[in-house]
């Protein structure tokens, strides 16, 4: 390194941290293959972000090593509060390793040290000179020299304790303060403003308060408040302790008491124990390399964008190709992205695109200049039948999957694999043909009353008002309630509440209570304050989600042109954004007053048609269990008629909570339900879910056996079908992982049923759109929204009748009896000049 050159930053990654927290602030996710990709996924996020805002010179990774360090030796209890991890996270862990070689990172480990020692002592080296950079020799060889005058260093991390090794501007620590996009940056000046002393005392500051995360004992009774007074009058333990055995009055004088100064007194051992335990090392036997070439000289696009392939990560492929255009300063950056996958499962995707073809990065926006629309849907469409995992697909995931950047060889390897798999049916009748329809559907939009969101979020935003002056009035304290450390304080430790015995109630990632809508649910009853904050909650929600944005949202002409996405899901059913209509509240009164905001256009009506308990009607169709198409061929209730034959009462003496109880286990089957999911959600004791759920079973056998089959089938196919052959993919039974192979087979239970459901109301709305032209009622009907197992039409009032009954008879007759083996296809239809105030029209 020359000298008088520009200053070099290096980044060290404190590995570990970074991917522990990661792992605790995103939702399990897990690719096809079951393979877990939480972690990985917010590791990735991370390191592309701090790729983009500090543009390092160098990046390093510091890893922990899984068997016991220095620490673990001197104190059998360190690090001993905290659970066993997670066998996901440890695959992740694992896996991590590779992401780090992708993006050329070099890593540092130690056994018998921490990530945290690795960091502390290439700190110490480059403040030092001591660090080592190669060098090229006149003959060409590669040796290495002391180096680092001209080194800055950054230390990413999620551990508040590598604060400690800051110095100056010089070393700086750039730390997570919650989840992984809230973060901080600490220079010496930020960390002194932070605890009012340097960061060098930080070890001492743990030595006389402890650390609970770390199992560090510290002095029993010392806290915060009195370990920083200690430390800004006094400094460190050493310190501290020289003016108590010299001047102990000082002490005093600064407010100790004289029960505190008992304690520094018989705690000295402890103090001094727990800073040893609490200071990261910086003499860990490594010697630090800084390569040849920056990272950004040696950086290749290729084997990250394999690396995010094999995760699934398909919104990180485009960053990292605009990563790699800011690197290299040229639009040519990254073309050649490896070879095309040679797999021929059918769930399998093409790794690359020729370098040739591609000319630069495949950027969407350009792609799309010269395909169409609707040429654009369909290609997508095709791929996510091939393979139903890879929801709303992009034309760049296309070209991806096909392994060339022609659009025309695209179109004809995905027409081959349709052929290949048998699923060109379910492209020709069921998706291609609703396309135009969907477009239609999103070009009207559905009208809303303004005035009404007006007033409505007036009155909310009131009783919101009053709702927290009347939490404040049970707590007995003004507090964020919003915030869930506030709201657990304000709870746990200042009223004490606790849920009924034997009632278990679950921890954050952290180990603090949980303050979830889920946990609280469980100490409904036990004091006032738990039902005011549930209503609270779910006011704010309505307010920040439905309420207050849906006005913003619509256009000139008060409609909302929400987009409808017809591969949305894997299991074939549409789900919506920009606004996501499928959501819509329906549950609770206040949930259904903003349906209410839906209105018709003057001279039209709103017509909802719905498919009455279509996914069970389903379950019995494919099952062809005796009793359960019986009861649909009776026209009787579901819920009552299963809950005559479990409970072997006639259907007149059925009570409500029976019922409940039929209810809660027929659709808790479908979804793979178990007995400790039942037990909760009925409100029984574990032996009382398994009785019933063993009687519901032997009654309804058929069923059983029909949801044993599909399980051994997926497992054994690795993918299941509906009625009408759409294929879904379930690559998890693989997975090495016991929760992913459960969560495999939950899933793979209802895919078959799920997915007829949802083929079903796609076919109800080509026939209905079919229906509208053939009757030439294109200015008299319009189709508005999907929302699940409904559709929501808007009609001229003089045409309500007379179209509603030939929409029914349509959405009725998609399947033939023969088709649903005698199980009659019901909808309902409803009227109103709202969608929330509607009367049903007679058929």
């Amino acid at each position: 390194m020359k000298k008088n050159s520009k200053r070099h930053l290096i980044v060290l990654l404190d590995a570990h941290a970074i991917i522990h927290r990661a792992y605790h602030a995103l939702p399990d996710f897990a690719s096809s293959k079951g393979i877990p990709t939480g972690a990985l996924y917010g590791l990735s996020t991370m390191l592309m972000g701090i790729i983009e805002k500090f543009n390092p010179d160098y990046l390093i990774a510091c890893y922990d090593l899984p068997q016991p360090t220095y620490r673990h030796e001197a104190y059998e209890a360190y690090k001993a509060g905290r659970r066993k991890t997670d066998p996901a996270l440890v695959e992740q862990l694992k896996s991590s390793r590779k992401l780090f070689e992708a993006f050329g990172v070099p890593m540092y480990d130690k056994g018998g040290f921490e990530a945290d020692d690795m960091l502390g002592t290439i700190v110490e080296q480059v403040l030092k000179n001591q660090a080592k950079c190669e060098t090229t020799n006149e003959d060409g060889t590669i040796t290495t020299k002391k180096c680092g005058d001209e080194m800055d260093i950054m230390i990413a991390s999620g551990d508040m304790d590598t604060l400690q090794l800051v110095v100056g501007d010089r070393v700086k620590v750039f730390t997570l303060k919650k989840g992984i996009k809230d973060t901080v940056i600490y220079n010496e000046e930020g960390v002194l403003n932070r605890f009012g002393f340097l960061p060098a005392l930080l070890p001492d500051y743990k030595g006389l308060r402890g650390d609970p995360s770390d199992n560090i004992i510290g002095i029993a009774g010392i806290g915060e408040k009195t370990a920083t007074i200690l430390l800004t009058k006094f400094g460190g333990i050493e310190d501290i302790y020289k003016t108590l055995k010299k001047s102990p009055e000082k002490l005093k004088e600064a407010g100790v008491t004289d029960r505190m100064f008992e304690l520094l007194k018989n705690g000295e051992e402890e103090a001094e124990f727990s800073k040893m335990l609490a200071t990261i090392r910086r003499d860990a036997p490594i010697d630090f390399v800084v390569p040849l070439k920056t990272w950004r000289e040696t950086f290749q696009e290729a084997p990250v964008e394999a690396f995010f392939r094999e995760m699934e990560f398909r919104s990180l492929i485009m960053r990292i190709k605009q990563v790699a255009i800011k690197i290299a300063g040229k639009a040519e950056a990254g073309k050649a992205i490896g070879q095309k996958n040679k797999e021929d499962s059918p769930a399998s995707r093409a790794t690359t695109v020729s370098s040739d073809a591609q000319q630069g990065s495949l950027s969407e926006e350009i792609l799309s200049q010269n395909v169409s629309p609707q040429k654009k849907k369909e290609l997508t469409i095709k791929l996510w039948v091939i393979d139903s995992n890879m929801t709303n697909p992009s034309l760049e995931d296309v070209l991806e999957y096909a392994g060339t950047a022609n659009i025309e060889e695209a179109e004809e390897f995905l027409n081959k694999k349709l052929k290949e798999n048998d699923l060109e049916e379910v492209y020709e009748k069921l998706e291609k043909p609703l396309i135009p329809v969907i477009f239609e559907m999103q070009r009207v939009g559905v009208r809303i009353d303004k005035g009404f969101f007006k007033e409505l979020s007036k009155k909310y935003h009131g009783e919101l008002e009053k709702l927290e002056k009347s939490i404040w009035k049970e707590a007995g304290a003004e507090f964020n309630i919003s915030s869930p450390k506030q709201l657990g304080e304000i709870l746990f430790d200042k009223m004490a509440i606790e849920p009924d015995k034997g009632v278990r109630m679950k921890k954050t990632a952290g180990g603090a209570r949980s303050t979830k809508e889920s946990e609280l649910e469980k100490m409904k009853g036990s004091h006032p304050i738990i039902e005011l904050i549930l209503h609270y909650r779910e006011l704010s929600k309505l307010l920040s989600t439905y309420v207050d944005p849906l006005p913003t949202l619509a256009g000139p002409d008060s409609r909302l042109h929400a987009e409808f996405i017809q591969a949305g899901s894997a299991t074939g059913r549409f789900s919506s954004q920009n606004p996501n209509l499928q959501n819509i509240p329906i549950k609770t009164d206040l949930g259904r007053q903003v349906r209410h905001g839906f209105v018709a256009e003057k001279g039209f009506k709103l017509v909802s048609f719905d498919y009455s308990q279509i996914e069970l009607r389903i379950a019995a169709m494919l099952s062809l269990d005796e009793n359960m198409v019986e009861i649909f061929k009776e026209g009787t209730d579901i819920h009552t008629g299963v809950a005559a034959r479990v409970f072997e009462v006639s259907e007149s003496e059925v009570t409500k909570d029976m019922r409940r109880q039929a209810k809660v286990i027929n659709f808790g089957i479908l979804f793979g339900m178990g007995v400790n999911a039942l037990k909760m959600n009925l409100g029984s004791t574990r032996a009382d879910a398994q009785t019933f759920l063993e009687k519901y079973f032997k009654t309804f056998e058929g069923l059983a056996v029909y949801l044993e089959r599909v399980k051994a089938e997926a497992k054994r196919d690795g993918y299941t079908k509906t009625f009408y052959g759409r294929k879904r993919y379930f690559e998890g039974f693989r997975s090495p992982l016991p929760f992913i192979r459960a969560s495999a087979e939950r899933m793979a239970i209802n895919a078959p049923i799920q997915g007829t459901e949802a083929d079903v109301v796609k076919l109800a709305m080509i026939r209905a759109n079919d229906l509208i032209i053939k009757k030439g009622w294109q200015d008299d009907v319009r189709l508005l929204m999907q929302v699940h197992d409904e559709l929501v039409f808007e009609i001229k009032e003089e045409k309500v009748k007379e179209v509603a009954k030939e929409i029914r008879k349509v959405m009725e007759d998609v399947m033939t009896l023969e088709e649903s083996k005698g199980v009659p296809i019901v909808t309902s239809a409803n009227v109103g000049d709202n969608w929330g105030e509607m009367e049903e029209i007679e058929s």
